[in-house]
């Protein structure tokens, strides 16, 4: 996925690179320090252009947003009211049951923890001894 991003980040900053040259003469440096101005400039454009891009892609991004916040998060809010509807229903009829079985549990263990914390306190003993 990263690898995806950078390379379509990178097409397009060709793109735009390459479109910006050919709309000026094209002609080759007779110099280096022709060559060297071309470059300068290449290097120093290069921030406008990422800022370009970077804007361009935010209104993209925010157009996708908005078609999201439109289109599919409706239909996702309407599932999950027809999911929570169907378990509220399931929840309301096991309620009962469940206060039941946890009152049992209660008392079994009200039963089983005085056992158990002495026979704990008797090992324990028996480890210092």
């Amino acid at each position: 996925m990263r690898y995806l991003f950078f390379f379509l980040i990178f097409g397009f900053l060709l793109t735009v690179v390459f479109s910006c040259s050919l709309a000026q003469e094209v002609k080759a440096p007779e110099t280096l320090e022709e060559a060297g101005n071309i470059v300068e400039r290449i290097f120093w454009g290069f921030p406008d252009v990422l800022k370009k891009v970077w804007k361009e892609a935010l209104i993209i991004w925010d157009r996708m947003l908005d078609w999201v916040r439109g289109n599919i998060l409706p239909w996702l809010k309407g599932i999950w009211n027809k999911i929570t509807g169907f378990l509220a229903k399931e929840v309301e009829e096991r309620k009962p049951a469940v206060k039941e079985e946890f009152e049992k549990e209660k008392e079994e263990m009200k039963r089983e923890i005085p056992k158990v914390s002495k026979s704990l306190w008797e090992r324990f003993k028996e480890l210092i001894r």
